[in-house]
């Protein structure tokens, strides 16, 4: 199965030329690492922050550069950092072509629950709810399982809702799941892991039609 630095690998192929990409807190700010050559991306972070690069290295991190989960990261040339009013305007405003999120379920329909635990203190919901009422290409970056060995691609979630119907992609640390109005679709397979372990391993509708190919990481 995958790491977390595999997952954003495999997520990384799905960026486009010219895209403006939101990265969400946890696995999705780790995509900024792996951008295939050749493709040029602007990465935004909801903090105010347009024109992300990769994560610095040890040592010459600057304390002033944060995203929105406040790790430092690095910014590429032409770089620009504005106030919480332009950057949601921005993802309000559907200037976004593509989000990539974490996530603690989801559901078969596409419903996401990424913001809250009952009972567990949170600062707040962020920005994720902006950023799934207007996004139009989700992607969402998660383990398969919890800790407990429980799945968390489910018939429905269980979780308060951060939005509904909204997911198009999952990428796990097993495979690489499209929302569709049967169930996850799989289409990829991560390198040694079977068909029937991602079965056991999803509790909602899982299609699988012919032969799924494993992942291809670069």
């Amino acid at each position: 199965m995958l790491d977390k630095d595999g997952i954003a690998r495999r997520i990384a192929r799905e960026l486009k030329d010219g895209y403006y990409v939101n990265l969400g807190i946890g696995i999705p700010t780790l995509v900024a690492n792996y951008v295939p050559e050749g493709i040029d991306v602007e990465f935004q972070s909801e903090n105010g922050v347009l024109g992300m690069g990769p994560f610095p290295y040890e040592g010459v991190e600057d304390a002033d550069i944060i995203n929105a989960g406040k790790q430092t990261i690095t910014t590429l040339p032409g770089a620009s950092f504005f106030d919480s009013a332009t950057s949601f305007g921005m993802i309000r405003g559907q200037h976004v072509h593509l989000t990539i999120l974490g996530a603690m379920e989801v559901a078969e329909n596409g419903d996401i629950a990424n913001w809250k635990i009952p009972g567990k203190m949170v600062k707040g919901m962020g920005g994720a709810m902006d950023l799934v009422a207007s996004a139009e290409n989700i992607i969402v970056a998660m383990m398969h399982t919890n800790r407990a060995g429980e799945s968390k691609l489910l018939k429905s979630c269980t979780l308060p809702l951060t939005g509904v119907g909204c997911v198009k992609k999952i990428v796990t640390n097993m495979a690489v799941l499209e929302v569709t109005a049967e169930g996850f679709r799989l289409l990829e397979r991560a390198p040694g892991v079977s068909v029937e372990a991602i079965r056991q391993a999803t509790e909602g509708r899982l299609v699988v039609a012919g032969d799924v190919p494993e992942m291809a990481l670069v």
